[in-house]
């Protein structure tokens, strides 16, 4: 655990070392804010069910331009090879950048508590669907992360590694949304196939095991396959 933690705080300090972290905050609260609050008095009711809406394909951007780095950087630099080198496995590596990433998007997400804070001074507000969006929405995170460290740990560009994590993230996001291009056998398991799917259950305030373990699982997937990935470059 004290290796996973030492990973953790370096990768964390770097991202606050570069402007990049503060760009992709303000982009992220742009794009959040924007679409909240020019929706928010149409709809005409206290909610935060538009920004939950809107959350998972956001995300789909905003979490791979996070992890783009995290190991291609290391590649193209040749400072891998060098980290390596020290007693330190590989998953100890995997798992500190990733708790680093988690850690990031819960901040990512601090700021927008603001949201329901400003509509519950509007309007009588359900903090169920609230909290549970919340909830959800670090499980999302938790498993896009993962998907970007896998992204970062197959090539040395980080703009392919931004392009390969984006498309399987919107994969994951969208899958629910072409259902009716399916025979209708497959839509069942399709449907279970989209964090979209899984993510709106928390957003209406129902914590379910199985959207819990859909959210485990597809973590720890591709936490694995980034671990094969980097012992095939070993």
């Amino acid at each position: 655990m004290h290796k996973i933690m030492s990973i953790c705080i370096k990768e964390w300090k770097d991202y606050f070392f570069s402007p990049m972290a503060y760009i992709i905050i303000s982009i992220f609260l742009l794009i959040s804010g924007w679409f909240f609050f020019s929706t928010f008095f149409l709809i005409n009711q206290a909610s935060l069910r538009d920004f939950f809406d809107l959350l998972p394909f956001v995300f789909s951007f905003i979490i791979p331009a996070i992890t783009m780095k995290v190991f291609a950087e290391e590649f193209n630099l040749g400072s891998y090879e060098i980290l390596i080198t020290f007693p330190i496995r590989h998953i100890h590596i995997i798992l500190g950048k990733f708790l680093a990433q988690l850690l990031f998007i819960i901040l990512l997400l601090m700021p927008t508590l603001s949201y329901p804070i400003f509509v519950s001074f509007l309007g009588d507000l359900d903090l169920g669907p609230v909290v549970g969006g919340y909830i959800g929405a670090i499980f999302l995170g938790a498993a896009f992360s993962a998907i970007g460290l896998f992204a970062s740990s197959l090539t040395k560009s980080q703009i392919n590694s931004f392009i390969i994590a984006t498309i399987i993230c919107l994969f994951f996001t969208l899958i629910n949304r072409m259902l009716f291009f399916l025979p209708e056998k497959l839509i069942t398991i399709f449907n279970y196939l989209s964090s979209s799917y899984h993510f709106q259950n928390f957003a209406k305030g129902v914590i379910d095991s199985r959207d819990i373990i859909y959210f485990f699982s597809l973590t720890f997937l591709f936490i694995y396959l980034t671990f094969l990935s980097l012992a095939s470059r070993q």
